[in-house]
């Protein structure tokens, strides 16, 4: 018999995954949104710098007004924003339009991943907290997996506007089944008291390298559609079961970071930093062939996802002992996303300024060398506070 915790993770899983093909599958189909609304593929990665920066803003907004109320209730009102903005785009006749629809889905993404990372912690021992937080994103790396290749194979064959009807009807679904198993737990008390964590300058340490961490992911990806045709020599065709090899590369960094993150937190993300520095700078000159661009994306993917359980640990107890800082865990989401603007947007740059899609991977590279500096710096200032501490006990 399936525990209940194992429903509630599965429920949370569902949303996850509607959220995570969302902002996602858009990677697949820039070539023909861009086509579409008449705008240039750069102009068209602004929709997931958009998305990303109404994330950043919008889920920290929305956590601190609807912190004291129960988390049930809310897990499912953020699903209707998801449900609208998707509908939305599904409807859009114009760029700008589109835009306001990406900007409305992502309104509840921020906040819903906040609140369902606070309630899968809740849900298990303190010692699987990172694992407890695996499970319910791994509905971002399934979505990697299955619903970003089929949204994109939806997108080619009935165009891209059925994509977004289809992720409007999942959205409803993980409503009802965030509705069907979610335990209706009590609040944390108001936002304000959690606002003390970020006088912490470890909590803004690790925010920064994470949002350092996955912009280093989304320079190349936002333009992975180009990147894997126009250079490396993939058809069209090709490319749901590219992303797919991705997603599963994403699937496998998610159970080794957070293996990794429940034994040893900070060397985990520091070797999975490493490792993703390593494989962006290999990934400009291997993308140049079929057969090194497949495993460099697959390789990419692994070293991506291998950082994220531990990401979102480290801010979430950066904050202090207290695990149920709504505002820290919706600022880790925030981070993100801050990182997907800005691994978009200046990969977009590049690509104006003619250096050409495969200088995307570099700008990754430079990225992700900041983030391991902040994570040397985030280990330095951990230790001066716990030699603080024990300071302070004796």
């Amino acid at each position: 018999m399936i525990k209940r915790s194992g429903l509630a993770l599965a429920a949370l899983a569902v949303g996850t995954f509607a959220i995570g093909m969302t902002e996602f599958v858009i990677t697949g189909l820039l070539p023909d949104i861009a086509s579409d609304l008449r705008v240039s593929i750069p102009t068209a990665g602004l929709l997931v710098s958009g998305y990303a920066l109404s994330v950043l803003f919008g889920g920290p907004l929305l956590t601190y007004f609807v912190a004291h109320r129960r988390r049930k209730p809310v897990l499912i009102w953020l699903l209707a924003f998801f449900v609208a903005g998707n509908v939305l785009c599904a409807l859009a006749p114009s760029y700008g339009i589109m835009l306001c629809g990406r900007i409305v889905a992502a309104l509840g993404h921020g906040a819903f991943i906040g609140f369902a990372t606070i309630v899968a912690g809740d849900l298990v021992p303190p010692s699987r907290r990172s694992s407890a937080i695996a499970a319910m994103l791994s509905g971002l790396t399934v979505a990697n997996v299955a619903g970003v290749p089929l949204g994109t194979l939806l997108g080619q064959q009935l165009g891209w506007r059925s994509t977004f009807w289809a992720m409007a009807l999942l959205g409803l679904v993980a409503a009802a089944a965030t509705a069907a198993f979610v335990p209706d737990m009590a609040t944390t008390g108001e936002a304000r008291t959690q606002l003390a964590a970020f006088r912490n300058p470890a909590v803004w340490l690790a925010l920064g390298m994470t949002a350092l961490a996955f912009g280093a992911v989304y320079a190349p990806f936002t333009y992975i559609a180009p990147l894997m045709t126009d250079v490396a020599g993939f058809a069209d065709g090709a490319l749901p079961w590219l992303l797919a090899l991705f997603g599963l590369g994403l699937v496998l960094g998610n159970v080794i970071g957070a293996r990794g993150a429940d034994r040893r937190l900070m060397g985990t993300i520091v070797t999975a930093s490493v490792a993703m520095l390593v494989v962006l700078v290999a990934f400009a000159w291997t993308s140049h062939a079929k057969a090194p661009a497949t495993v460099t994306l697959f390789a990419l993917g692994v070293a991506a996802y291998a950082t994220v359980p531990g990401l979102t640990t480290r801010v979430i107890t950066a904050a202090g002992d207290d695990a149920q800082n709504l505002l820290a865990s919706s600022a880790a989401v925030s981070a993100f996303n801050l990182g997907n603007a800005a691994g978009a947007y200046f990969g977009g740059l590049a690509i104006t300024a003619g250096w050409g899609y495969d200088a995307t991977p570099l700008v990754g590279a430079v990225m992700e060398a900041g983030a391991l500096g902040l994570a040397v710096a985030l280990i330095v200032t951990a230790r001066r506070q716990a030699v603080t501490r024990i300071g302070v006990d004796l």
